[in-house]
């Protein structure tokens, strides 16, 4: 976990990435950024499993792989 927060300048997305984590989450602004600033709340609970980091927001997870520190997706809650 620590490794991430020490490495979130190297978060990024692809554009298939941003396409689907702002239709998941109805966002209309950098993405990556908003990832950047919700993965550095000290609310965010964040997890490893297997290759990747899940980044549990309040309403939010956000899914990054744990190598390449590319955001895969974000999606709300299922029970919200």
């Amino acid at each position: 976990m620590e490794r991430l927060i020490n490495n979130v300048n190297k978060l990024h997305t692809t554009q298939l990435g941003v396409k689907r984590i702002s239709k998941n989450l109805n966002l209309s602004c950098d993405v990556a950024e908003w990832c950047k600033n919700a993965i550095l709340s000290p609310k965010t609970k964040i997890t490893k499993k297997g290759k990747n980091y899940y980044a549990e927001t309040g309403d939010c997870v956000i899914t990054i792989n744990s190598y390449s520190f590319t955001i895969i997706t974000a999606h709300a809650h299922k029970n919200k």
